[in-house]
């Protein structure tokens, strides 16, 4: 079993394409000129001089809000992270928030005025339609719920394109290429050439393939823990209905479930109570 699933991963690896999120990630992290030119079509915007601000750190032990893949880049004015969300995983509104505060903070040294801080651009680009109203791109940023014309003017936006219908409708041709590449992996410009090609680079380079292998191996070993807590949960409940229903010792029961005697004990004791 454990063969077949190493044989997968490895598959997984092979096949990875640019719309792979820890792919992605590697390419706008290690190629800025291909991040800079991303952001400036994205944006519509001009950008003279950029780093990347975040150190390169993937958690392969997963944190309590598991691996991050986004990059942060600033420039003198502005601050962007960039994301590739390829499942909708129902809480990207609140991340956009938590990046955006990340953000803030580092943007302001101690005892700076709050007028230095940076414009802030959390950028998610999205493999499914996390809305669900049919739009290409979602942008939002503060404004008076009374009039709903008022700005805050705090500079704070969050940006959503969703690929598959930014590769279908939207009118940028070099744009409308890079989201193509994304959803069919098919290049349609000089841009989309290049990211194919440092896809191909970041396939070839081992520790990055060890790092995904690790990445791979947790998710499987976290996805089997919560199939087993799920198993464990079911049992102890299934011997709480012998216990209750037909009178029989939590011990017996927990061993006809296959339950954890202790926990069953516990729980019929406060049943009873």
């Amino acid at each position: 079993m454990k063969q077949k699933k190493e044989k997968a991963f490895d598959k997984e690896w092979k096949k990875a394409t640019l719309a792979n999120n820890f792919i992605f990630y590697k390419v706008m992290r290690h190629h800025q000129d291909a991040c800079k030119q991303l952001l400036e079509m994205l944006l519509k915007i001009k950008i003279r001089k950029m780093e990347m601000h975040n150190e390169e750190t993937i958690d392969l032990d997963h944190d309590k809000k598991g691996i991050r893949l986004d990059v942060f880049v600033k420039e003198a004015r502005r601050m962007h992270d960039i994301e590739l969300q390829v499942v909708n995983t129902k809480e990207l509104p609140k991340r956009a928030r938590y990046y955006a505060g990340l953000m803030a903070l580092d943007s302001l040294k101690d005892g700076e005025p709050y007028k230095n801080l940076r414009d802030s651009h959390v950028i998610f680009i999205c493999m499914k339609d996390v809305f669900k109203t049919g739009l290409p791109v979602y942008t939002f940023e503060n404004i008076c719920q009374e009039n709903g014309k008022t700005k805050l003017n705090d500079r704070d936006f969050k940006h959503f394109f969703i690929a598959p219908t930014c590769a279908k409708i939207i009118e940028d041709k070099e744009l409308k290429a890079f989201f193509e590449l994304l959803v069919s992996n098919k290049s349609g410009s000089t841009y989309t050439s290049t990211l194919k090609k440092y896809v191909d680079d970041a396939k070839q380079n081992m520790q990055w393939r060890h790092q995904y292998m690790t990445y791979l191996r947790q998710r499987n070993y976290d996805l089997e823990e919560g199939r087993q807590k799920g198993r464990n949960e079911k049992a102890i409940e299934d011997a709480l209905v012998l216990v209750k229903e037909f009178n029989i010792s939590p011990e017996e029961a927990a061993k006809k479930m296959n339950a954890s005697i202790e926990k069953v004990k516990e729980l019929a004791v406060e049943f009873n109570q």
